[in-house]
């Protein structure tokens, strides 16, 4: 009976989806164990094999807490909004929620093909109404509440009224927006409704304000910072610049020392929680306030280094700074607008990242210092952020490295002055950055104070004639979310003379509207601009057509649509209780469930998604719609599985027009000649280390005159003929590895079937000849459709099935690191599974009897009961791998086939191979799934060492081995071993002086 897994594995995933077996219960006496993978947005490319890593993993777990008697919920679904879906929508003219659909069927169909314990019956989709409904109920949540610092938790905005109709709001300690005006209890009930509304906005969590963005032009939408890599759009690589928009902003910064302290009580890589610490930021120093000279500006300022006041000899405002253009002198307008205008086109990250780069302007204003009133420069240098602290630093050069810098550099220059030190240390060469080893020097009253105390006595100071506080600065900004893009969340927003109104809950979902374009409007307004029928109707309660706004009775609604991370940022939640038509998830499922207790993904969401969904999670605990302060109690961040690309090499030169040079390298990439020859790696490598030789280099030149004269032949009679060539050089294509074979070698027929761009192409290999098949290069990159390195997982379970797959992703080494994929080892583990068959079946059918099995049979099963227990607890699954493999090979050498050896066998394999362990289980004759039979067991006593093979040395020397009983005495061992024909045969008579013997351990007999 032969292993068929094309059978075994379409006959055991329609078992489980006609038998639900994966469905979890909300209401179970066993213990919960929930298990999540990170949402997966559908992409048209569907899965490649470095996908499914996490989900393996995952559900490795999955299963065996299921052996192990827990109520397993381990769902899936799809974060279906989103930018890329909208930009195929532009390109095509399709509905996203056409493309979508489609992509997500090709999903379900290969994840299925893979065989995941996945309970289908609770999968959500972000961009199904019925789910977005309570994303949109989320929203109202957050903009109906304010957060209160003393309780450090958030409060209905209900609430806060009441205590502003009583009391006004001097003695209320709230986050809230700067520069909030004080009224009395009076002055509030005085005022419109209107001007409470634009005061509650200051205190809500969510609220609408002008705020610096990153616009994508291209793209027409804002884009988080974690959706900009280097500077351009990380969709399509587009520019991204700073500029202010109305939009709407979520007061994460509110939560910023929760998010910072709750990493203590969360078990996830102190990777990913240094990433958080440095995204939130937690500074402690001082605010301090300059007053702008001649003026009625003031300038705050944070610093962690309130010690240093006495050094400060310029200040630096980021160029958005709103104090700008109210500051700067008419002699610098145009420098500092230019400045301004240049400084907009480069994304924040850019210029954090760019610590080389020394730039920057005077204002020709001047601020006071606080104790000496002396002037001190005011200039705007790229280097400080916004959206930073104050978007203001006091510059000190002798203590910090980049004023040092900004300080040499325009240094002589006006509105420079030379550089302060007040450390009793050397600054000539560099700046003194430390906090210890010195005492402050030019510093009035700290002088001879070390930086403790000098921060001390400063801030004492400062509080006494009012010019500054000690205060806890955090760098987490309030998050953007509002996006100008049609594929998202609408919000459940309609606008009364320009103020914010909420829909009322039992009215959700909003709809997304129908729209012709999927482009802004002409004017400029987001594609829900386009849509005809987008308009409240506060008294039918419902959406209207746009014709009817008259701003009574019909109003407009929000145009723009929420970011992708909205739907993503709960969602574990709604997997709770999935199709609750009057919750986001019953009470009952909330407190069953809690939050997650093992979440796998990737490393890259550190500072997006888990930290707005943290935040979120905290939030609704605030308001006693769950008890979890954190929604995931254990992450794993899987490595990412890399691709091996495959190059061939363009064989390109610089070439000579008459007597001139035509230019550089890229001038000529871009101009009529280009050539088609393409080289082995062998012949690139020559070319590149200039190691060829002159009979190699003639043969080229000859094959190299054709395409020069067919150049030439289609050049303009007035343009320059091309006669020389010089500087060779190879640049490397990557071509599609699944056309190479495991010679590395690819064929030029199959180049030219794969891509016409090779229909005209010459291939030549080391030794100079042309041939129609050239080794390539190799390198290890990332998997990407764009590398053409991608390998189907659908055709490595046609070929080799999805328990090969499930496993040999496993064994690719340790699930945190990045590992190449190769698919020529895949064929080992194949080969284990049959090995594995093998001791259940010949060729006439089952095989197993019922025979007590040997000692080495337990030894070897129990052996591998507690390395897969320990390796799946601790989540090291490739030894486990391994560990298969060993117990098979010693299985098939003691030629096992013994049902209480086997039948648990295929319950520790069933978590990494499902399928086979299915069938075993079934033809050993059991009914239903073997996916919530109980774990096998280890137990010691198979693994306590009965015998010991001794080595048998005779003076020093090791000569044979004896196996004896390890309970014998060191007599009872001389004794067999002196009688032992071999020792008879190495002492020939003699009789030896001393016989050293330690039982369990040596053997030795001297003379």
């Amino acid at each position: 009976m032969k292993y068929f897994h094309e059978q075994i594995e379409a006959k055991w995933q329609k078992y489980w989806a006609e038998n639900q077996t994966f469905a979890a219960q909300n209401n179970s006496e066993k213990p919960k164990y929930y298990v999540l993978d990170m949402f997966p947005y559908p992409s048209g490319a569907g899965l490649h094999v470095g996908h499914p890593l996490g989900y393996i993993a995952s559900d490795i777990v999955a299963r065996y807490k299921r052996h192990k008697g827990f109520n397993v919920l381990h769902p899936q679904g799809y974060d279906s909004f989103g930018l890329p879906a909208e930009q195929y929508a532009i390109q095509t003219g399709q509905h996203p929620e056409k493309t979508t659909k489609e992509n997500i069927a090709r999903y379900r169909e290969q994840l299925d093909k893979i065989g995941f314990s996945f309970d289908w019956s609770r999968e959500v989709r972000t961009s199904n109404p019925d789910y977005y409904k309570w994303t949109q109920w989320i929203f109202i949540q957050l903009f109906e509440s304010y957060y209160c610092k003393q309780a450090d938790k958030a409060f209905p905005i209900s609430e806060l009224v009441k205590v502003f109709e009583a009391e006004g709001n001097a003695n209320v300690d709230l986050v809230c927006d700067d520069g909030v005006e004080l009224f009395t209890a009076a002055e509030w009930n005085a005022f419109s409704s209107e001007k409470q509304q634009e005061i509650l906005l200051q205190y809500r969590l969510t609220y609408l304000a002008e705020t610096e963005v990153n616009w994508c032009p291209a793209l027409g939408t804002v884009l988080a910072n974690d959706e900009i890599v280097n500077g351009v759009s990380e969709r399509g690589g587009h520019p991204v610049i700073r500029k202010k928009m109305t939009q709407w902003s979520m007061r994460i910064s509110a939560y910023a020392e929760r998010l910072l302290q709750g990493l203590e009580t969360i078990d996830w890589s102190e990777s990913i929680k240094e990433s958080q610490r440095n995204w939130i930021g937690k500074s402690v120093g001082a605010s301090v306030t300059f007053q702008v000279s001649s003026s009625k500006f003031q300038v705050e300022v944070f610093t962690t280094r309130p010690d240093t006041i006495f050094g400060v000899t310029f200040m630096t405002l980021a160029p958005e700074h709103e104090l700008v253009s109210q500051i700067t002198t008419p002699e610098q307008k145009a420098a500092v607008e230019a400045y301004v205008e240049a400084t907009a086109k480069r994304s924040e990250r850019e210029r954090m990242a760019d610590v080389k780069t020394i730039s920057g302007v005077f204002t020709g204003a001047y601020a006071e210092h606080p104790f000496t009133n002396e002037p001190i420069p005011i200039w705007i240098g790229d280097y400080v952020l916004a959206g930073y602290g104050t978007g203001a630093v006091m510059a000190v050069p002798c203590g910090d490295e980049r004023d040092y810098a900004f300080a040499n550099f325009f240094k002589g220059k006006e509105g420079m002055p030379e550089i302060k030190n007040i450390f009793n240390q050397d600054i000539s060469e560099a700046a003194f950055a430390e906090k210890s080893g010195f005492e402050l020097v030019n510093s009035d009253f700290l002088n001879g104070l070390d930086y403790k105390s000098g921060t001390k006595k400063a801030i004492e100071e400062l509080e006494k004639i009012k010019g500054g506080k000690a205060k806890v600065n955090y760098r987490l900004r309030d998050a953007v979310f509002s996006r100008q893009r049609y594929w998202g969340e609408p919000f459940p927003v309609y606008y009364v003379n320009g103020m914010p109104q909420m829909i009322d809950a039992k009215h959700l979902p909003i709809i997304l509207p129908e729209v012709e374009k999927y482009l802004p409007t002409e004017d400029g307004q987001p594609p829900l601009g386009n849509a005809t029928h987008w308009a409240w109707d506060v008294e039918k309660l419902r959406v209207t057509s746009c014709e009817l706004i008259d701003n009574k009775t019909v109003f407009p609604l929000e145009l723009n649509t929420m970011p992708g991370w909205a739907g993503s940022s709960w969602y574990w939640m709604r997997y709770m209780d999935a199709h609750n038509e009057n919750e986001f998830a019953s009470q009952d499922a909330l407190n069953y469930w809690e939050n997650v207790d093992l979440y796998i993904g990737g490393s890259e969401h550190a500072t997006g998604h888990l930290l707005y969904s943290r935040f979120w999670n905290k939030f609704l605990k605030d308001r006693g719609f769950i008890t979890p302060e954190e929604p995931f109690k254990k992450l794993i961040n899987q490595g990412m599985i890399l691709g091996m690309s495959a190059f061939v090499y363009r064989f390109y030169t610089i070439p000579m027009m008459g007597k001139k040079a035509t230019g550089n390298f890229e001038d000529v990439v871009s101009r009529s000649f280009t050539s088609n020859i393409f080289v082995s790696k062998k012949l690139a490598d020559q070319f590149e280390n200039e190691t060829y030789d002159t009979d190699l280099w003639s043969k080229i030149m000859k094959i190299l005159n054709q395409q020069i004269e067919l150049a030439n032949s289609n050049l303009k009679e007035k343009e320059s003929k091309f006669t020389q060539f010089t500087n060779f050089k190879t640049i490397p294509y990557h071509v599609d590895v699944n056309l190479v074979n495991s010679s590395d070698e690819i064929s030029l027929n199959q180049l030219q079937n794969w891509m016409p761009e090779f229909n005209n192409a010459i291939f030549i290999d080391e030794n100079g000849i042309e041939t129609d098949k050239i080794i390539v290069g190799r390198e290890v990159e990332k998997m990407s459709k764009s590398k053409y390195n991608v390998v189907n997982p659908d055709d490595i379970c046609n070929q080799y099935g999805a328990d090969t797959l499930r496993l040999y992703e496993m064994f690719l080494g340790p699930l945190e690191q990045a590992k190449p994929w190769n698919t020529a080892g895949i064929t080992g583990v194949s080969g284990f599974l049959k090995k594995l068959w093998r001791l259940y079946f010949d060729d006439n059918g089952l095989i197993v009897t019922n025979d007590e099995p040997t000692a080495e049979m337990y030894k070897s099963l129990h052996k591998t009961i507690k390395k897969v227990t320990e390796d799946i607890e601790n989540f090291s699954f490739n030894t486990s791998v391994s560990q298969f493999m060993i117990c098979v090979n010693e299985l098939a050498q003691l030629k096992c086939n013994h049902r209480k050896i086997l039948e648990p066998l295929a319950i520790l394999v069933s978590p990494y191979a499902p399928h086979i362990a299915e069938e075993l289980w079934s033809q050993l004759g059991h009914k239903g799934s073997v996916s919530t039979v109980a774990f096998p067991v280890f137990e010691e006593k198979y693994l306590v060492e009965s015998e010991k093979e001794y080595p048998v040395s005779f003076n020093g020397k090791m000569r044979f081995t004896i196996k004896l009983p390890l309970d014998l005495t060191a007599a009872q061992i001389e004794e067999i071993v002196m009688t032992d024909e071999r020792t008879q045969t190495q002492l020939q008579g003699r009789t030896p002086n001393k016989v050293i013997i330690v039982p369990g351990k040596i053997i030795n007999l001297v003379g």
